[in-house]
């Protein structure tokens, strides 16, 4: 397969990599382009700007959560009916897993998808010394072929000229073109109702600004011209395997409240035979009926926490279906609702499902961040003591429990290795959000569970 791509990437965070990127998108496909935007690393927000942009699915590329081989196929799957690829970084552009490698970091994406990169700098107050940071990345790791450069927060179109004469002299490679110090060009700040903001389309005015602004100040065709395209062709690693027909029905609560998910994770239950049905708690739709699973993934159902702790019918539903025995997945948020209850920053507490004996307590600072490796404890349908996945633990809350219950997972991480989530008859519970790339047996054993499952239904009705 053959794509124009390039990697986005800043010489750190809040440089101005995400606008730029999201910036390119909505130029590109104003020109006429269809375009695939994927962000590396493990975040759930970027992608929801970018699928909003682009108006195709926003995938993640993470080289220390999935192998190199698997980063690959999620990149070639993800680009088919596109004309180019935008990949933003995370971060640095070397900065990852590890201080001393490129693991896990854009850089090392760049050279799996076999992309050059696009620097972004922040260039205020600064002329000739942009050379200086961009020909030290430059140096850094020849592997990574940095093919241009874009100025951000400049203060003038002659400021600009002269960071683009000293780069090119200096450097040997192009300056694209440039943002200016626009208030009006900041992207929005991440609050927690961003989502929902561009699911009713109140962030376009602002994409368009944005597309407009790089139409003016960036030579976009010198950047598609200098963009990789070499062919690379797929591993099929994760989804070689012939493509099972459904078998069986797996809910997806899916709605502002709960919306984090790995696309391949929802891709994979289908690929070994699930039917994806979705519904969302928070407008009060009931578990489907006729389902043999059910999966809760991450989102904010603390912003929402009244108006579901309301959705008594709803919360029963979700009772019932758990303890009658279908193999259920929850992830952090998720796991949240299934709790006794969620106190929220102003120290308000709703009552949720009930089902993990214990309270969340939401803070303003964050409680937990990193990779994970993970690995399941006794009884666990989905991951065993022997098995091995790898996962991403974010969240601004802790879990209080009110009684000795049994832990889903053993997870380690940069502080260690403890114990986390709940376990409870086919409920596999906990903060990890686990990425079925790097184990994709574990959605396999999941639909085999809700095989089992259905059986016992088929024979019980």
């Amino acid at each position: 397969m053959s794509i124009n791509r390039i990697v986005v990437a800043g010489t750190g965070s809040g440089v101005g990599k995400t606008t730029v990127a999201i910036g390119l998108m909505s130029a590109y496909k104003a020109q006429g382009y269809t375009v695939q935007g994927f962000k590396c690393g493990p975040d759930y927000i970027d992608p929801t700007y970018q699928t909003a942009v682009t108006g195709r699915k926003s995938r993640n590329l993470d080289s220390w959560m999935c192998s190199s081989l698997a980063v690959k196929e999620i990149f070639i799957r993800g680009c088919q009916g596109a004309d180019m690829a935008i990949i933003e970084g995370v971060m640095g552009l070397f900065d990852g897993k590890d201080p001393l490698s490129d693991t896990g970091s854009a850089a090392e994406i760049a050279m799996i998808t076999n992309s050059p990169v696009l620097l972004v700098v922040d260039c205020g107050g600064m002329a000739r010394s942009a050379a200086a940071i961009v020909k030290g990345f430059q140096m850094l790791s020849p592997a990574v072929r940095l093919c241009g450069v874009v100025a951000n927060r400049v203060g003038s179109a002659g400021h600009y000229e002269l960071i683009k004469k000293a780069v090119e002299s200096e450097c040997g490679i192009p300056v694209i073109g440039y943002l200016s110090k626009d208030d009006r060009l900041r992207m929005p700040e991440r609050h927690l109702g961003l989502v929902p903001s561009i699911e009713r389309g109140e962030l376009t005015p602002f994409f368009d600004l944005l597309s407009e602004t790089i139409q003016k100040n960036f030579d976009l065709d010198r950047l598609y011209q200098i963009m990789g395209s070499e062919t690379i062709e797929s591993p099929n690693l994760l989804f070689g395997s012939q493509r099972q027909e459904s078998k069986v029905r797996l809910a997806v609560a899916k709605d502002e409240a709960f919306h984090f998910y790995y696309p391949e994770n929802l891709e994979l239950l289908e690929h070994y035979g699930a039917e994806l049905t979705y519904f969302s708690p928070l407008k009060g739709e009931q578990v489907p009926s006729n389902v043999n699973g059910l999966y809760i993934g991450g989102g904010f159902p603390e912003e929402f926490a009244a108006a579901l702790s309301a959705q008594t019918d709803v919360l029963q539903s979700i009772r019932e279906a758990i303890q009658s025995g279908m193999p259920t997945v929850a992830e952090c948020g998720g796991f949240m609702f299934l709790s006794e209850s969620i106190e929220t920053v102003d120290r308000v507490e709703y009552s949720m499902a009930g089902l993990i004996p214990g309270k969340v307590k939401m803070h303003t600072k964050l409680a937990a961040l990193g990779y994970r490796e993970v690995t399941g404890t006794d009884k666990n349908f989905l991951i065993g003591p022997n098995d091995r996945a790898r996962g991403h633990e974010f969240h601004y809350s802790t879990f209080d429990s009110s009684q000795e219950y049994a832990s889903a997972y053993i997870t380690t991480g940069r502080r260690g290795t403890k114990q986390e989530g709940f376990l409870f008859n086919n409920l596999v519970a906990g903060y990890t959000h686990i990425h079925f790339g790097s184990a994709p047996e574990l959605a396999q054993r999941w639909v085999e569970q809700c095989e089992i499952f259905k059986k016992k239904q088929n024979l019980f009705y």
